[in-house]
């Protein structure tokens, strides 16, 4: 079960920026909630080991909706760009490879 920490608006709890949790306390997200779900704005989301793996716009409640970046499992930037419905968009992105050059596509 994950544990939700946030803020409580109009006497409604997950209203507003929150963090959750999973089961064994590692986090796991951490942006805007509403009614409980997770909602427009700026998010960040974490894998099991607590590394950041994307941080960008949510639409709601769907992750990757505009502008994002996406990084590996020990934290190095991998895309950078804009994304639709989860799809990454082909204008303005950057790829970057293991030797931290990053390329225009």
């Amino acid at each position: 079960m994950n544990i939700l920490i946030g803020q409580y608006f109009n006497g409604e709890k997950w209203n507003g920026r929150g963090k959750e949790y999973d089961s064994k306390g590692r986090l796991i997200f951490e942006g805007k909630y509403f009614k409980g779900e997770k909602w427009n704005g700026r998010g960040k989301e974490y894998d099991s080991k607590n590394n950041l793996i994307f941080e960008g716009e949510y639409l709601n409640g769907e992750k990757w909706n505009g502008k994002g970046k996406e990084y590996n499992w020990d934290g190095k930037l991998i895309f950078e760009g804009e994304y639709i419905e989860g799809k990454k968009l082909n204008n303005r992105v950057k790829e970057y490879d293991s030797n931290d050059e990053d390329e225009e596509i």
